[in-house]
């Protein structure tokens, strides 16, 4: 669909040049016979969901993320690993064919109602371009024609992040208003819907960095933000098209959500689908289960520890908790850790047998060893076979964007707790606590995610928002958003380990799973236990994976490499290549 939208806009240039010719060859594409048919307009608006900029079927999003150990650490938060020369992101083609589309959609051939639909979408699309690469760079230039290449505007600097952010916000406003399209069973188009729920992320994002990034001097105007991503957020509650899934019951129906090869219509607000017969899959499987392919990324400890008790009460609340055992850590918790992570009975199939399958650490550093995206057929690890649909808006997002943005203004009620962040939690088992808002701050939450915030109901907000929307690619963001990123330094560590060269039973099924060892692997080996070497450090072998207290203690992984936040960080550096192209775009602050 791209390449045949570039092939209309060459071929109009081409026609254009052509002034002697009498007569169209009838298999030549004509703007005319773009713009001038409803046909033509959907074809050409379909072209944008190709677009480099929109996101894929990928469930590896949150690979940089303060939650998750990877094999290796990002450039990017390494000191001195990263500067302007490696930077990418500048790339603005995409801008200019969706320019191109607005610009010329006026034929009066097509009704108004028809073309300002199309003209909606592409400024979806439009939105979407612009908070990448706000997000990504902050100030940029606001372009909204097709620029030829003679034009000064491609020499112009950047313009102020009000402008582009209120001219994103009337994409938004405009999509919403006119997108006539209305949500079906396929769930992969943009919609009314979609929009509304964009707008709903969108403004949130804005409405929260411009409060806690008090150096743009913007803090004034975060609260109409804040206010539009409620409205957008309420727009969809109001439309009662969406809910929580709830089939199956609280201990399936959160992770139902993730491997279902349809959309899950009830939540999901618009997905990326599979089709085993166009060969579009994911590797959703080969990701998470290689130890080669994938970034063998787990979770950390810290943010497993907030996940809740089934009574509702932090498991931090528990003095026990730093020595518990895996087996033991994992009991009476909110029933989306183990539809996120092996442990207790969960079994992968082989061959049509399902056996029990504890974390493996060919696959995981710290025990804590994700399986939201994965399908439990052990037939989808081999490369990029997943058949599930990959979720790209849903209404627990919505849900959560309408909770935030109220508890930010400080007009959530109990009502909207029950509705929001009680809703989710109920689905997830927990109890207690879900129809009146907290006001009872935890401790382990300020100490280790979020030391200047002493509302109660935000902080809830915040735990909330990390457990159920894990791995959808959203956590960086928030933490831009936020000013957190200091979080990337956190250490990535795993579950306790009391002793070494003890084997432990991870999942209760009488079978040994994992020991620990440092020097030689222990003789004889228990059969069919896994043996990790922790052995410390030396000047001539490194080991990453260490026990915290040298022979016992958690888990530690890669942390003799410093990872790094700086406040350059917030911001990615403009590439070097296109500041010497154009120095009037300036070098964003701390990456000269």
């Amino acid at each position: 669909m791209k390449k045949l939208s570039i092939f209309f806009l060459l071929a109009c240039t081409v026609l254009a040049a052509c002034k002697k010719l009498d007569q169209q060859p009838e298999a030549t594409p004509t703007k005319q016979a773009v713009f001038g048919t409803e046909n033509g307009l959907k074809l050409y608006t379909n072209s944008f969901y190709g677009m480099d900029f929109m996101p894929k079927n990928s469930t590896s999003k949150d690979a940089m993320s303060d939650y998750l150990a990877v094999k290796a650490v990002e450039d990017f938060i390494r000191e001195g690993g990263f500067s302007a020369s490696n930077g990418s992101g500048w790339t603005w083609t995409d801008l200019r064919n969706i320019n191109y589309f607005i610009q010329n959609c006026n034929d009066p051939a097509v009704p108004a109602t028809i073309r300002n639909n199309y003209i909606g979408i592409a400024r979806y699309f439009r939105a979407y371009f612009y908070m990448e690469k706000v997000k990504r760079f902050g100030d940029v230039p606001w372009i909204n024609k097709a620029l030829n290449a003679d034009d000064p505007q491609l020499y112009a600097g950047r313009d102020k992040r009000e402008l582009v952010m209120d001219s994103v916000l009337a994409d938004l406003n405009f999509a919403i208003a006119n997108i006539s399209a209305q949500d079906d069973a396929s769930r992969t188009t943009v919609t009314k819907s979609v929009a509304s729920a964009f707008k709903s992320r969108v403004c949130l994002f804005e409405g929260t960095f411009r409060k806690y990034h008090d150096e743009l001097g913007l803090t004034a105007t975060a609260n109409r933000w804040l206010q539009e991503s409620v409205n957008a957020a309420d727009q969809i509650i109001k439309s009662k098209t969406y809910s929580i899934n709830t089939n199956g019951g609280p201990g399936v129906s959160y992770r139902q959500v993730f491997n279902s090869n349809t959309p899950v219509v009830g939540e999901v607000i618009q997905s990326a689908v599979a089709d085993l017969n166009l060969g579009v899959l994911n590797e959703a499987n080969w990701w998470w289960t290689s130890g080669t392919y994938g970034a063998k990324a787990s979770f950390t400890r810290t943010f497993i520890n907030t996940y809740l008790n089934l009574d509702g009460t932090p498991f931090t609340n528990n003095p026990a908790y730093r020595t518990m055992l895996f087996k033991d850590e994992v009991k009476n918790r909110d029933l989306r850790l183990k539809q996120t992570i092996r442990l207790g009975d969960y079994k992968r199939i082989t061959n049509g047998v399902a056996v029990p399958a504890p974390p493996v650490f060919s696959y995981t550093f710290t025990g804590y060893q994700p399986i939201k995206w994965t399908l439990d057929d052990t037939y989808y690890d081999a490369g990029a076979l997943n058949t599930n649909a990959v979720s790209l808006f849903r209404y627990a997002e919505v849900l959560l964007n309408y909770a935030e943005a109220k508890a930010e203004l400080g007009t959530l009620t109990d009502a909207d707790w029950a509705l929001t962040v009680g809703a989710l939690r109920s689905r997830a088992g927990i109890t207690a606590g879900l129809t009146t808002k907290p006001t009872i701050v935890d401790p382990y939450l300020v100490a280790n995610y979020f030391p200047g915030i002493s509302d109660a109901t935000i902080l809830e907000v915040r735990r909330e928002r990390g457990i159920e929307l894990s791995l959808e690619g959203l956590r960086f963001a928030d933490l831009l958003r936020w000013k957190r990123g200091p979080l990337m330094e956190q250490e990535w560590n795993g579950f306790y380990v009391p002793a070494l060269t003890t084997p432990l039973d991870l999942n209760e099924d009488g079978v040994l799973d994992v020991a620990f060892y440092q020097g030689t692997v222990p003789s004889p080996a228990v059969n069919g236990v896994t043996y990790v070497n922790v052995s410390p450090r030396t000047a001539t072998a490194v080991n990453s994976q260490l026990l915290k207290n040298g022979t016992s203690g958690e888990l530690t992984w890669m942390n003799e490499i410093p990872r790094k936040w700086n406040d350059r960080n917030y911001y990615y550096p403009i590439p070097l290549n296109d500041l010497q192209r154009n120095p009037n775009l300036k070098q964003n602050p701390g990456w000269q």
